[in-house]
């Protein structure tokens, strides 16, 4: 036993060693007597059991004893002496021992052409080393020496089996890993990976290193072993570092699998997808005239794709989102079965829910229409599908347009960036700083949607998205078969939608003040006969669609009237304007005369028995004309005839008597007379003037009042 050599593996083994590195570093410096031996893979060593610690010579007794008790006990199981094979191979371990044996096999090939042995090792060694014998095996294992390939030969002529030439280096499963890190060192890293504030690796391999020194821990391992242990760690652990780091939305998102929905069962019309998106590009507000960032609601079918509706508002509103769903409804020509829409207040409004409507005075929308609802997941935009349509319209349309300005502070674009004089200059110079109205921002999306719909559909590669819309009709005939509807099984067209329901229910409200002008909105003027002989508050129902005409609703909801935008004429028409123009002055003054024919003959039911003319009332002049006595002339020394004396006095008294005496400011405010209404009062200021400065105070609120604005506002 003493004479005897132990293999390192062994005295690792039984010193508790995760390796024989330090016994071989112990060998290389004479701490034990060892021979070399050949093993599979390269050399080993084997130490001399005299040499050995005496703790680690009694352990050895013991091992023996252990395993001779063992060997009596299992004397009848016979022997198999047959090498075993590890059951996991890793690929790149079998392809490595299948190149190996490509090479033995080419070497006993080249054997058979020469006389000895060593001659052909030689000749085949240098051409394999030259890389003209076997070039891709060559370009895959690399250069090999001549005691390398008499083992590989000697393993693989034992037993024919590739298994055996497979390299000595032991391959970890999927979720073990071989690491100098201990248990101590892996929780303290693990815990600032797995930190909710998102340590970066670095940050987290240098806070641990620390309290390992404050520890008073020796030999800590490099920084690249705790890289490579948190490359690792991450990829078998993805779920748990998505969750501990993002958070259950980003786990969501990143990690739940996605339940995927048969659409084949859908037919065009049968469910919208409702959802907001803030345009990414400016427009000009129509009630302040300045840029701002509009509000997009759309109204996406789920079977084809295509967005059947959608309105532009300056914010997300009930209305708005009511609007849309008109525009769907009347675009798609279909009432849809289901409206699957976002989380948000403004779709959750009782606008559109059939709770309680006293304090709104309207029905529900959906319940009216016969329309379910569904409302999605909060934070949950992978269930929506209208999310990709809007990512497609960010990138194909709303980056076309000069006045996009980018969906964060970190995606705009250069020329908004501080400091980028070049690229504002050239953005000024290309595009003058045009930004569109919301009338011309709608016909440049109307153009894009005709170039999205003539793409294949997602759910029919087949037909393109415009196919599938024109398909609507076949698909509620189908429908109604399915259904056993034999009424709507035979109808050729559309549903027929009562669109005076859908105008009353779903349009933006607003209140204004009618004038002689008609409805000032917008900047523009609509009339209509009904209107024109009033002035009081009325709502005004309108979609920035349409806005050639408003509807006109009383306060009480009462409806009264569409009013028609104002056509502007030509100032000059019959001298230089158009036949149009000529036309359209002709209309609008023939409809002014029916106005006054109107009012006229109203006037003469109150006043049968009197001719109805336009009477021109000359106000009154409130001078006090003063004549004065003359004075006594005093006697004077020069000669005068009589009768030059009485024609002076004459004449200077017929001058008196033709002008009256102007009177001053203070005169004129004695004699400031009662009025009877304030545009009396506004006349008589006018002419007469102001002088204390509540008269003009007075004057210039009244200037500012509706009645002002009523009678004498343009």
């Amino acid at each position: 036993m003493t004479e005897e050599y132990i293999n390192i593996n062994k005295i690792a083994e039984i010193k508790g060693l995760t390796s024989n590195r330090s016994l071989r570093l112990a060998i290389q410096k004479g701490k034990y007597i060892a021979r070399e031996v050949k093993v599979f893979g390269g050399t080993s060593y084997e130490i001399l059991y005299s040499s050995l610690e005496p703790e680690v010579q009694e352990k050895l007794q013991d091992e023996l004893i252990k395993e001779a008790t063992q060997s009596k006990c299992t004397a009848l199981v016979p022997l198999d002496t047959k090498p075993k094979y590890p059951t996991f191979i890793a690929e790149s371990a079998k392809l490595t021992a299948l190149a190996r044996v490509d090479v033995v096999k080419a070497l006993q090939n080249i054997r058979t052409k020469y006389n000895t042995k060593k001659e052909a090792d030689s000749v085949f060694l240098d051409l394999y080393n030259s890389g003209m014998l076997l070039p891709k095996v060559y370009q895959f294992l690399g250069s090999i020496s001549i005691g390398t390939l008499h083992r590989w030969l000697w393993a693989y002529e034992d037993c024919e089996d590739y298994r055996v030439l497979l390299p000595g280096y032991k391959y970890s499963k999927q979720n073990e890993y071989n690491t100098i890190l201990t248990q101590e060192m892996k929780n303290i890293f693990i815990k600032f990976l797995m930190h909710p504030n998102k340590f970066s690796v670095g940050k987290a391999i240098k806070l641990t290193r620390h309290i390992l020194e404050k520890r008073g821990v020796e030999d800590i391992p490099c920084v690249l072993t705790f890289r490579r242990f948190a490359e690792h760690y991450k990829k078998n652990n993805y779920a748990q570092w998505i969750l501990f780091r993002e958070g259950e939305k980003a786990y969501h998102d990143k990690v739940e699998a996605y339940i995927e929905r048969d659409i084949s069962v859908l037919n065009v019309g049968d469910v919208l997808i409702a959802d907001g998106h803030v345009l990414n590009f400016q427009v000009i507000n129509p009630f302040t005239g300045k840029p701002t960032r509009a509000t997009l609601v759309g109204f996406l079918d789920w079977k084809s794709t295509a967005l059947v509706g959608y309105e532009i508002m300056m914010t997300e509103n009930i209305q708005c989102i009511a609007s849309a769903l008109r525009n769907a409804i009347i675009n798609l020509g279909v009432i849809p079965k289901v409206v699957y829409q976002d989380n948000g207040k403004a779709f959750k409004a009782k606008y559109f829910q059939s709770c309680d409507f006293d304090e709104e005075g309207f029905n529900g929308v959906y319940a009216n229409l016969g329309i379910r609802s569904v409302f999605a997941k909060p934070y949950n935009a992978r269930a929506k599908v209208i999310e990709r349509f809007f990512l497609e319209f960010q990138e194909e349309f709303e980056k076309m347009m000069t006045s996009y300005i980018g969906t964060s502070i970190e995606d705009k674009p250069a020329w908004l960036k501080r400091g980028e004089k070049l690229h504002r200059d050239m953005h000024k110079k290309l595009t003058k700083n045009y930004i569109p109205t919301v009338q011309e921002a709608i016909k440049f999306i109307d153009c894009w949607l005709e170039f999205h719909n003539s793409k294949p559909c997602p759910n029919d590669r087949s037909k393109t998205i415009q196919e599938m819309l024109n398909g609507v009709q076949a698909d509620c005939r189908q429908s109604a078969e399915r259904s056993g509807d034999t009424f709507n099984a035979g109808n050729q067209a559309k549903q027929d939608i009562d669109k005076n329901i859908l105008n009353d229910l779903m349009m933006k409200t607003e209140a204004r003040t009618i004038n002689k002008h008609g409805i000032t909105f917008l900047g523009m003027h609509y009339r209509s006969d009904v209107i024109l002989g009033l002035r009081d508050k009325v709502y005004v129902r309108y979609s920035l669609f349409d806005l050639s005409k408003v509807h006109v609703y009383s306060m009480k909801g009462e409806f009264l009237c569409v009013a028609h935008r104002v056509q502007r004429v030509h100032p000059m028409a019959n001298v230089l304007g158009t036949v149009k123009d000529m036309e359209e002055y002709k209309q609008q003054y023939q409809r002014q005369q029916r106005q006054f024919k109107k009012a006229k003959k109203e006037f003469l039911k109150y006043y049968p028995s009197e001719k109805a003319e336009v009477l021109e009332i000359e106000p009154e002049e409130n001078v006090i004309e003063v004549i004065q006595e003359p004075k006594p002339k005093r006697e004077r020394k020069r000669r005068r005839t009589e009768a030059g004396e009485a024609c002076v006095e004459q004449d200077s008294q017929r001058r008196l008597m033709r002008a009256p005496k102007k009177l001053t400011p203070r005169e004129r405010q004695m004699n400031v007379p009662m009025f009877n209404s304030n545009y009396e009062k506004y006349e008589w200021l006018m002419t007469n003037g102001t002088t204390n400065p509540q008269d003009r105070k007075w004057l210039a609120d009244y200037i500012k009042s509706d009645e002002y604005y009523n009678l004498y506002g343009d």
